[in-house]
């Protein structure tokens, strides 16, 4: 297989998709490891598996009729494995894998067979102490656009998920790329005061436009650096309350389409009346319950 991923947005070819079955037990709120799932087992609104097989297969159905190619990782028995985007991801013809945290440590082993249809030179693996995951890396051409954590705390956060020395090991690897690092606010109780990862607050869409939450930054200046690469007209801004249910972490199919849970009405109209886009529908609401949406559940390995 020949990687290729210059954008988010590039027309789809291939595409690995999470896996829903067999996802165990719900998480206590000492398990959970995000700030959304934390929220919803403490509101006791955890996801049963059948909605999220059922959320996902729409996720599949769309994917296919668009003729693009979807990769499923084996079943691990009773674990989650709905967010492939963490567990590696590519830019341009190099697949990164990543060091994700140690509660989601053993998901990579089901992406073996995966991985082994990619060229092994065209692998990286990162040194054990460069801690990244794909959510927080944003490929838009000549930018990498990485979210990570600063804070003094970022031992202490779950959350915190990508450091300052994965930034500076994929600077090595992609030397001519613009590398823009953005200081992301990080709570692992309350969803409304911190994001999990980059595609939480910052996306991409079509060819030159992007969707942006202001207040997912800690230095107010990284919002204000996006605005300016974008135009102010380009950007669509969402509020906290659709911060909170994910709005962002959208997933493009191509230039002219995505894929978008079904109740954010107010964006998706945005999308097809302002900007001329397609927009794919599907129900998301239970997999938004653990942390993640339609960005987070895919892992793109080839877009035109």
């Amino acid at each position: 297989m020949k990687l290729n991923v210059k954008n988010e947005t590039g027309k789809l070819k291939s595409v690995v998709l999470g896996q829903p079955k067999s996802m165990g037990a719900a998480p206590t709120l000492a398990e959970s490891y995000d700030a959304k799932s934390y929220y919803s087992i403490e509101h006791n609104i955890y996801p049963k598996e059948e909605d999220i097989i059922s959320e996902v297969s729409a996720f599949e159905n769309v994917l296919k009729k668009y003729d693009v190619e979807v990769f499923r990782p084996a079943i691990i028995e009773d674990y989650n494995q709905v967010f492939a985007r963490d567990v590696a991801f590519v830019i341009e013809d190099k697949m990164i894998i990543s060091n994700v945290i140690k509660d989601r440590a053993d998901e990579q082993e089901a992406y073996r067979e995966i991985f082994e249809k990619v060229e092994w030179r065209k692998i990286i693996n990162l040194p054990e102490t460069a801690h990244v995951e794909g959510g927080d890396v944003i490929v838009w051409n000549d930018y990498l656009f990485i979210g990570t954590c600063y804070s003094e705390d970022y031992r202490s956060f779950k959350t915190a998920r990508t450091n300052e020395y994965a930034l500076e090991i994929l600077k090595e690897y992609f030397p001519k790329k613009r590398i823009i690092d953005l200081d992301l606010k990080k709570n692992d109780k309350v969803p409304y005061e911190g994001v999990l990862h980059l595609d939480c607050t910052f996306n991409p869409v079509g060819k030159d436009k992007c969707i942006i939450y202001k207040n997912g930054f800690v230095d107010q200046n990284d919002y204000e650096l996006i605005i300016d690469i974008f135009g102010e007209e380009n950007c669509f801004h969402v509020t906290d309350e659709e911060m909170f249910e994910m709005n962002p972490n959208i997933f493009s199919i191509s230039p002219e389409v995505v894929v978008s849970d079904k109740t954010f009405t107010r964006m998706n109209n945005h999308f097809r009346d302002v900007w001329g886009l397609t927009v794919e529908e599907i129900p998301y609401r239970e997999v938004s319950k653990m942390g993640g949406l339609l960005r987070c559940s895919t892992m793109p390995l080839v877009r035109e």
